[in-house]
């Protein structure tokens, strides 16, 4: 069955930026992943094929040589000019372990591709079959210098608790070079952002023989909280107060990261103030932790009894202050 266009397969036109082959990948990668999908062997072939074409089209040369010569071009190795016996031009593969190519010119390059220009090749093969399919061979039958694993990414997602405390995951991917899957324990540290990358050496796509695998780097998709909020280290949370609490002052039964604790909202508490809990919000890379920051927002009734709305009455009637004492008043 004939391999499908890596830019069909990632949902992409032909002239996608990076960043939108990322998105294109990851998006598809998640809905895809094995992890997701148990047992289904479709999504399993689709998971390797958008795996290949992130592999290809992710990576400048790779991709322009795909563009330039499809599937085979991109699983072959790039080459290079120099100078021949007598000063004839020829074209050598980077592997090394490729023929000379004598050629006047790139577009006899091409031609030579093409199976034109009067080159000898085998028959029922064109050239550009002979140079390419030795690369496409499996581990161990392949000539020449082996190539590096490339790096993968991979998401997750984390609830804002398992960012924050740290936990450990088991994951199970797919190398994109053999199609093998393989079973990790990703340890995540505590205090992870949105966003961050964690880095596991050697995890990534394996390389050829005797060559060192690429490095896997885990993506971390953090969850918003219902309720808490982080900006850097800190965290912040909505303290609602009736009128009367904030005037006259009281203790609120609050949520932490670390459980729920009492504090002490003073008299005369304006909405919009910060009270602080310190060290009580995040702590990451071994940096001191950050703090919890209490934000008032005053909530006054929306419905008032005939008794509550005498005693406001009242107040106003005593209340000489008036808050709007900046200059614009």
């Amino acid at each position: 069955m004939p391999e499908r266009d890596y830019y069909e397969v990632l949902g992409i036109p032909r002239n996608a930026t990076p960043d939108q082959v990322k998105r294109a990948y990851r998006k598809l990668a998640k809905q895809h992943h094995p992890d997701r999908n148990p047992g289904d062997k479709t999504a399993e072939s689709r998971f390797k094929e958008v795996q290949a074409a992130y592999e290809v089209l992710s990576d400048p040369e790779k991709r322009k040589l795909y563009d330039q010569f499809g599937h085979a071009g991109a699983r072959g190795p790039a080459g290079g000019w120099r100078s021949g016996p007598g000063g004839q031009r020829v074209y050598t593969w980077k592997s090394g372990g490729g023929p000379d190519i004598p050629v006047e010119d790139l577009d006899d390059l091409f031609s030579v591709f093409a199976g034109g220009g009067g080159r000898r090749r085998a028959a029922g093969r064109s050239i550009f079959e002979e140079f390419f399919q030795r690369a496409s061979r499996p581990e161990g039958e392949s000539y020449g210098q082996a190539a590096a694993g490339t790096d993968v990414e991979h998401p997750v997602d984390l609830s804002f608790e398992q960012a924050v405390h740290g936990t450990r995951l088991d994951l199970t991917l797919t190398d994109p070079r053999t199609a093998t899957p393989q079973r990790i324990t990703v340890k995540i540290p505590p205090g992870v952002a949105d966003g961050q990358r964690i880095r596991l050496r050697g995890k990534g796509s394996s390389g050829g023989p005797r060559m060192p695998a690429g490095d896997l780097y885990i993506v971390c998709r953090v969850s918003p909280h219902p309720y808490f909020r982080r900006e850097g280290n800190d965290i912040y949370l909505d303290l609602p107060l009736t009128i009367s609490e904030a005037a006259l002052g009281t203790r609120v039964d609050i949520p932490t990261l670390g459980g729920r604790t009492m504090l002490t909202v003073p008299p005369g508490t304006p909405s919009g103030a910060k009270l602080r809990l310190k060290d009580q919000g995040v702590r990451a890379g071994g940096k001191a932790a950050g703090h919890l920051y209490a934000v008032v927002r005053i909530v006054p009734p929306k419905t008032l009894s005939p008794q509550q709305r005498e005693l406001l009455e009242k107040l106003r009637q005593t209340d000489q202050q008036s808050p709007r004492t900046g200059p614009a008043w």
